[in-house]
């Protein structure tokens, strides 16, 4: 099917303006060039280093409850919060044994002269039973190491190789919430190089199969790493003004080079249809530019938009991918519109140089050999595969779209089901279990969970504020005492007005139970002030601060996104469809996370601990991320519908042509994403093996299942109706709307019609 006929523009039909741009692209392409160059090296400079200013936390709300009481426990106490652990494990003897209680006190007392360190105690000082394993073989060195992150990593690094190790009759490891972020941050550092390196070269070798050119395939690569390294520069600068999450830096390897190839994808294959159409590289950029960059402008300000919702939450942990997901779109976007085209426009006909798939056609019957007519005008036959591959869309679309109800019907019940197990999620925090099972801080918290008494390190504390005496400190700590989820009540330590108990709950530190007991403590009278803190306080603030967020960050997506398809569709309909349906594609990852993640299932073959729970922030990232992604895929698909509709108002005809145009284009796009959040899923790290591997199934459901099947039954369905708007809204969409193509004769004839229709009535 050739492209139809484009009429020209009418003043003010389209926004944004894109004259101005185009102009400068194609006039200066090479200062374009070197100006990026410059700012590219620029921002190498500038984001050196980045990771190691990045954190590793940012899951809790900074206003909760649990932070207060922490950051003044930390203040007035710093001595309750132990943040690095040594076990000591004394082998077949016991850890009361002369020789192991000498060796023990010894590093007690060396541990409490270190420089940086605070706070130290043992279970051979203090007799407490929550130190000592139920065995009898293993016991406890508890101590602070004081200073932001990165004091204390760097803290860490200086002291844990000369206790690791050896000491006389003792063996000794070392853990903690510290060694666990430590460790975290370091192995995401490592595992982020390992994914690009796996990344790279398999996206090259998917890209020369969709082009087939080396030249064009190499053009998205160098977009997405501009966008990659322009990101760290960014990320890097904002360190100096608030926390980052050191996660967020998977995100902008993952969104750096997906979205550049898909704005990459589009606009060269439109570049590519209007050099086949006979256009020299000049006009053919700028007809792309003015119909395909319309459309990855749009497209990028959807991504944005589903990211920015996580501004709304509290959490750096959450912000942080904010930035980093923002800063990368715009990146890649601007990078796709200005440095692209400007290659382009260099490169002209050469763009389809060095095709590798001829050595694998050469000498076959019927290649046309170094002279055929295949390998005319440099096409070398991709017209050829290209339009027996959008016949066979068309003919899927034509096939799904005689038989609608039943595909509609059929797809939905299986997104439905499959996201089924999410009604069972249950939600925790992101602890050790995070590392790989021979971590060593996770070996030693596992350890401390299967063979110690309660939860060491893992209780609730309960500041008091307020002059009080004795007789009421002993009544409060009875009445804790009495609840039916405390196993053990310490306490109180008193410091002038303040005082704080530490209370170990029955069971798991974040269990039901410990979350049940952090209300209920909260709900104790008492003639001080109290507040409550501790892994289960954490994670009960947490979940109350995104489950009142919530709401609002769901509603400004489907807001915003609703006003953004209605510019480019002109319809009333088809934003609650697009809504709608991205949802529903996304009903797959989350069952698959709760299944394999949660559930365990598959956590031998994918090499990670199920810890029983999803960490609570996981979901709102996915969602956004995943949702945004979804929305990149429809744009590129409503705006080829959109334009054959506004050339032909033929509503059937424009779904079919619509799906023949980019169908190819958006598997070949998702999967090479999916590729690299695959890459990125390699990772050792929990989290980033579920926010990679879950992203990668929704990108894949999202384009061969929603996009392919679901969309144009639906629209089917709804038939010329989807295109219905009222009278205000069609002038509005007049003077502010996009698309891809200009308003075509059946278009205007029929926008015509309906203000006649309005007039007379």
């Amino acid at each position: 099917m050739t492209e139809v006929n484009r009429p020209q523009q009418r003043a003010g039909a389209t926004s944004p303006h894109v004259g101005g741009w185009t102009r400068f692209v194609t006039a200066r392409p090479r200062l374009s060039l070197v100006v990026a160059l410059v700012l590219t090296a620029l921002a190498v400079l500038a984001g050196s280093g980045v990771a190691d200013r990045l954190g590793s936390g940012g899951w809790e709300d900074p206003d909760a409850e649990s932070t207060y009481a922490t950051k003044a426990l930390e203040r007035e106490f710093p001595d309750s919060q132990p943040n690095v652990l040594l076990l000591l494990d004394a082998g077949r003897s016991s850890v009361d044994d002369p020789a192991v209680a000498a060796e023990a006190e010894r590093l007690t007392a060396r541990l409490a002269g270190e420089r940086g360190v605070t706070g130290v105690g043992s279970y051979w000082r203090s007799g407490n039973p929550a130190l000592r394993a139920e065995d009898g073989r293993e016991a406890l060195i508890a101590a602070r190491i004081t200073g932001d992150e990165k004091a204390m990593g760097e803290t860490l690094d200086r002291l844990a190789p000369s206790y690791r190790g050896a000491h006389g009759p003792v063996e000794v490891s070392v853990g903690g919430p510290v060694a666990v972020r430590h460790e975290m941050q370091t192995i995401i550092q490592e595992d982020l190089v390992r994914a690009e390196v796996i990344a790279l070269p398999v996206t090259l070798v998917l890209l020369v199969m969709v082009f087939g050119s080396a030249v064009a395939a190499l053009l998205p690569l160098g977009i997405g790493i501009v966008a990659i390294l322009g990101t760290n520069a960014v990320l890097r600068g904002l360190t100096e003004l608030t926390d980052v999450s050191v996660f967020a830096m998977n995100l902008t390897t993952a969104l750096g080079l997906g979205l550049a190839i898909d704005y990459a994808l589009f606009i060269v294959r439109r570049f590519r249809e209007e050099l086949a159409a006979g256009a020299q590289p000049t006009a053919a950029v700028g007809t792309t530019l003015r119909t395909a960059g319309r459309t990855v402008l749009f497209s990028a300000l959807t991504v944005a938009v589903s990211l920015a919702a996580m501004l709304l939450f509290p959490q750096y942990f959450l912000r942080s991918f904010a930035y980093a997901g923002i800063a990368v779109v715009l990146l890649a976007a601007t990078a796709a519109l200005i440095l692209l085209p400007a290659a382009l426009v260099l490169l002209g006909h050469r763009v389809d140089a060095l095709d590798l798939r001829r050595l694998f056609r050469r000498g076959r019957p019927g290649s046309g050999g170094k002279d055929g007519d295949a390998e005319k005008n440099g096409n070398d036959g991709s017209r050829t595969r290209k339009d027996e591959e959008g016949r066979a869309w068309a003919r899927t679309a034509t096939l799904v779209m005689r038989r609608a109800p039943f595909f509609a019907l059929a797809t939905t019940a299986v997104l439905v089901l499959l996201g089924l197990p999410f009604l069972g999620v249950k939600f925790g925090t992101a602890d050790d279990r995070q590392l790989p099972s021979t971590a060593e801080s996770h070996v030693v918290q596992q350890h401390i969970r299967d063979g110690f008494p309660g939860s060491p390190g893992g209780g609730l504390e309960v500041l008091a504020e307020g002059r009080a005496t004795q007789q009421q400190y002993g009544a409060y700590r009875d009445r804790i005492a009495a609840l039916p989820d405390v196993q053990r009540v310490d306490g109180p330590l008193v410091k002038g007005d303040s005082a704080y108990f530490t209370v170990l709950p029955k069971g798991e530190a974040v269990d039901e139970p410990a979350q049940r007991l952090v209300g209920e403590l909260r709900e104790i009278e008492a003639p001080f002030d109290t507040s409550v803190t501790g892994a289960a306080a954490v994670l009960v603030d947490s979940k109350d601060a995104i489950g009142e967020r919530l709401p609002l960050a769901a509603a400004f997506i489907a807001i915003v996104t609703l006003l953004l398809v209605f510019l480019l569709t002109g319809s009333v309909l088809i934003p609650v469809q697009a809504v709608v349906l991205n949802a529903l594609s996304l009903t797959a990852m989350f069952g698959a996370v709760v299944w394999v993640f949660q559930d365990g299932h598959l956590s031998g073959l994918l090499g990670f601990t199920s810890p029983g729970s999803i960490e609570t922030t996981l979901p709102v990232l996915m969602f956004c991320v995943a949702f945004g992604l979804s929305m990149d895929y429809g744009v590129f698909l409503l705006s080829r519908i959109k334009e054959e509709y506004d050339a032909t108002g033929d509503h059937d005809q424009a779904v079919r042509h619509g799906l023949q145009r980019t169908g190819g284009l958006i598997t070949a796009a998702a999967v090479i994403l999916a590729v690299v959040m695959v890459a990125i899923g390699t990772s050792r790290v929990t989290n980033t093996k579920m926010l990679g591997l879950g992203i990668a199934l929704a990108v894949l459901m999202d384009a061969m299942i929603a996009r392919s099947l679901l969309v144009p039954a639906v629209m089917r369905l709804t038939g010329r109706a989807t295109w219905w708007a009222p009278g205000p809204l069609r002038r509005f969409h007049r003077r502010f709307g996009l698309s891809e193509g200009e308003p075509g004769p059946a278009a205007m004839a029929e926008e015509g019609a309906r203000e006649r229709v309005g007039a007379h009535r």
